[in-house]
């Protein structure tokens, strides 16, 4: 099994205040397993980063929408990337 960071762009449709400020306290760059979001200054468009274990990029894809849907904020996925961080070759000097 391997673990993928999902980064998954789309926008908030119907997002309340409450919302809005849940989604601030969300917020960050890093790829956790609950996922953070970044978004535009009206929060109205997202990404949001998750790191994922599956077996392949599909799989890793439907735990991080999963991961989204379990904050519960309405929206609208717009496109989904999953990179296998066991593929990702570091280059010393």
């Amino acid at each position: 099994m391997s673990v993928f960071r999902v980064t998954v762009r789309g926008k908030f449709t119907g997002l309340d205040d409450a919302g809005r400020t849940a989604v601030r306290a969300a917020g960050g760059t890093d790829f956790t397993e609950a996922g953070t979001f970044t978004h535009d200054q009206s929060v109205s468009v997202f990404t949001f980063r998750c790191q994922v274990a599956g077996e392949d990029g599909d799989e890793a894809g439907l735990g991080a929408l999963e991961a989204l849907e379990a904050h519960g904020h309405p929206h609208e996925v717009l496109r989904i990337a999953a990179t296998d961080m066991s593929t990702i070759k570091i280059r010393r000097r």
